[in-house]
């Protein structure tokens, strides 16, 4: 799961000309997710807590005080939009490979629609304690923001080594951490 968390003045999602969802002072947020066991509720909590808990607003007391508040400090708003490309592999050829994104193509098994729920939980009631207005799964949509600073980062749940599988194993290696030879192997696996 990848996300792009912009620190923006005002954004807003349109579709067809229509704009769905508009948001003032806060945080844009495009959102992949993988399809298959790659992303899990885990996952999903894991980003949110991230992206809610980062301090990418000054001090509203002291405004010299940079990266001292989250969006939940300065009451801002949080707008999630489902954004599939930042799922792509672009290591071959010219021409992006989603086979890995989750996308609302194709048959609608029961898998698929967990994504979708999945998806929509953390467009809307993942992040409760913000307003949070979302654009709209697999539509073609028109995206406006200004942003902030500018003030950009980008998080994947793949880097978390806390985030752990079922087994209660990390994706590094063993339950209470990364070993340095699974991170040597992670990183060689990476690296090809």
């Amino acid at each position: 799961m990848r996300a792009v968390i912009q620190r923006v003045a005002s954004a807003s999602v349109a579709v067809d000309g229509q704009v769905i969802s508009h948001i003032s002072k806060g945080l844009m947020v495009l959102v992949g997710i993988s399809r298959g066991a790659d992303d899990t509720a885990t996952d999903v909590a894991t980003l949110t807590n991230k992206i809610l808990s980062l301090r990418v607003f000054p001090d509203s007391q002291d405004p010299s005080k940079a990266w001292k508040a989250n969006v939940k400090d300065i009451d801002g708003e949080v707008l999630c939009v489902s954004q599939f490309t930042l799922i792509a592999d672009t290591k071959k050829g010219n021409k992006p490979d989603f086979h890995n994104a989750m996308t609302l193509s194709g048959n609608y098994t029961k898998p698929r629609r967990y994504k979708v729920r999945r998806v929509r939980a953390f467009e809307r009631a993942a992040v409760a304690d913000t307003t949070t207005p979302d654009g709209r799964f697999g539509a073609m949509m028109d995206v406006a923001l200004t942003n902030e600073g500018p003030v950009t980062f980008t998080l994947d749940s793949r880097k978390f080594e806390y985030v752990q599988d079922g087994g209660g194993q990390n994706r590094l290696g063993t339950a209470e951490g990364p070993s340095e030879k699974s991170i040597r192997a992670n990183v060689s696996a990476t690296a090809t």
